[in-house]
């Protein structure tokens, strides 16, 4: 490769990345992209994703900006309103209140117009029926806030993007990894790039860093995330290692954020060491809420109806990866196998099934099946079924008299035939990364911007602590990628126009 000069220089491709590259070309830049991945692995963990977008809507008459609902549809489902108040608060609450209330604030209040400004830019949104809505009565009935997902998934929105820069004249190198920041005159004007053919400069007048976190870096995990980190699953991308934030570490930038957590869900047992695009996110295992999670002794040890999957699943990775062997069950009876999201059917799902508890006590794999009978005895005994079961809502059906406690959709596991599913911890992605204040910039130590420097995406530190509401990820990604790529593409043009 020969070396190569742009305007501006966009490290990633994925969700952030692209978003951030469009802005950029909107403000008049030239934007070259360089992507660590070949072109069929290309994307970032944007592509693993279902494509769950969280976003303020005030009613099905903010719904339709985004997406083309029938009038069969608006009048057959409940979509309910997800507030800002909603979104601050859940923010606040899943965080423990530790996320930095600026960045929320960016991304609760930019929501909406990023993701009608997503679809301008041909990005195609649908409602979340499959994985957020229960048919009750009838008609559709939303749950938990979440109600939008991108149309084809986390590929679908990856290549809407691509094409729609590819429309605008946006390169993407792959295979091409940055390695290093080029900085000259106080400034970052740049990034060395290592491909397949030797290293090379991409020179330009601003730089964006989009590259994810250190999720797929086994070293930095077991650094960071503490013991047993290395023994997790990777949900997503192999390629991101951290590379953007150690970049933006040796120039000088402020490590932030929760460097010791992460976002990780309970993953199927015998899943692949990396995401697998042949599967996506089918790995994942969410429906827990109407089981229960046993370990390698039998027990029980999360409550699994302590909220909305949204508010849970983020966390409860980790709480599998402390279990014996780093693996449990999900068990389940006949009268909910009809609740369990699609996932659940893939073919390669760790499964058995059997027409008694006792039965399934000798199949599942590696848990005692003399404490797993213990387990359901007492949970069976303790659950309130004077209480109503509603999917749909915290219904407060719940257990009582167990030291693990189920706090809601709390039912009685006693109809055959009975289904259990083998998870470990997929890790997501790393929740520590760089100071990035509301305009995209890079701060450094000092809290002072670093000039030519850009963040957005899994990198951005302060958004989440121990855990994360479900589907902001994607959001802040294109939040964040819009706005760091409009400050760039203004700080491009305005020294071309001096230069």
């Amino acid at each position: 490769m020969t070396d190569r000069e742009s305007d501006v220089v966009v490290v990633g491709a994925g969700n952030a990345a692209m978003c951030a590259a469009l802005a950029a070309r909107e403000q008049g830049a030239d934007v070259l992209m360089a992507e660590a991945a070949p072109e069929a692995e290309s994307g970032g963990n944007s592509r693993y994703t279902a494509g769950a977008m969280r976003v303020v809507f005030d009613g099905v008459e903010d719904l339709v900006r985004l997406m083309d609902l029938s009038a069969r549809e608006i009048e057959n489902t409940d979509f309910g309103r997800y507030t800002r108040e909603q979104y601050y608060d859940d923010m606040a609450r899943v965080t423990r209140f530790r996320c930095h209330p600026d960045l929320v604030e960016t991304v609760v209040e930019n929501s909406l117009d990023t993701m009608i400004w997503m679809r301008s830019k041909g990005v195609r949104f649908q409602p979340s029926y499959g994985r957020q809505a229960f048919r009750i009565d009838g008609r559709f009935r939303f749950w938990g806030g979440l109600a939008v997902e991108t149309w084809g998934g986390g590929p679908g929105l990856v290549e809407n993007l691509r094409k729609c820069c590819e429309r605008e004249g946006i390169e993407i190198l792959y295979e091409s990894r940055a390695v290093s920041l080029i900085e000259e005159g106080g400034a970052v004007r740049g990034v060395v790039v290592r491909g397949a053919d030797g290293a090379f400069t991409v020179r330009g007048r601003a730089v964006v860093l989009a590259c994810g976190g250190f999720e797929s870096n086994a070293e930095w995990r077991t650094r960071y995330l503490g013991p047993g980190w290395d023994l997790a699953r990777v949900r997503g991308t192999r390629f991101n290692a951290g590379d953007g934030i150690r970049m933006a570490l040796e120039a000088g930038a402020m490590p932030y954020g929760n460097w010791s957590g992460c976002h990780s869900v309970g993953w199927d047992r015998n899943a692949p060491e990396f995401g697998d695009l042949s599967v996506g996110d089918g790995f994942q295992k969410h429906s827990y809420p109407f089981g229960i999670l046993v370990n390698a002794n039998g027990e029980r040890f999360v409550d699994e109806g302590a909220d909305f999957r949204n508010y849970t699943y983020a966390k409860y990775g980790r709480a599998v990866l402390e279990q014996p062997g780093q693996f449990a069950w999900q068990v389940f009876d006949g009268k909910v196998t009809h609740l369990l999201r699609d996932e659940y059917r893939i073919r390669e799902v760790t499964k058995v099934g059997a027409g008694s508890l006792e039965a399934l006590a000798g199949k599942l794999d590696d848990v005692d099946p003399e404490g797993f009978l213990r387990t359901v005895r007492a949970y069976n005994a303790s659950v309130r079924t004077d209480v109503a079961f509603d999917p749909a809502v915290k219904d407060g059906r719940r257990t009582e008299g167990l030291e693990v406690p189920k706090s809601n959709w709390a039912n009685l596991l006693d109809t055959p035939p009975f289904e259990a599913y083998a998870v470990t911890c997929g890790i997501t992605f790393t929740f520590g990364g760089l100071r990035v204040d509301a305009r995209g910039r890079v701060l450094d130590t000092g809290e002072r911007p670093i000039p030519g420097l850009y963040g957005a995406g899994e990198l951005v530190g302060g958004l989440f602590y121990f855990n994360y509401p479900g589907g902001t990820g994607l959001t802040s990604g294109a939040v964040f990628g819009r706005i760091a790529g409009r400050s760039a593409g203004a700080r491009a043009a305005g020294n071309r126009n001096t230069e």
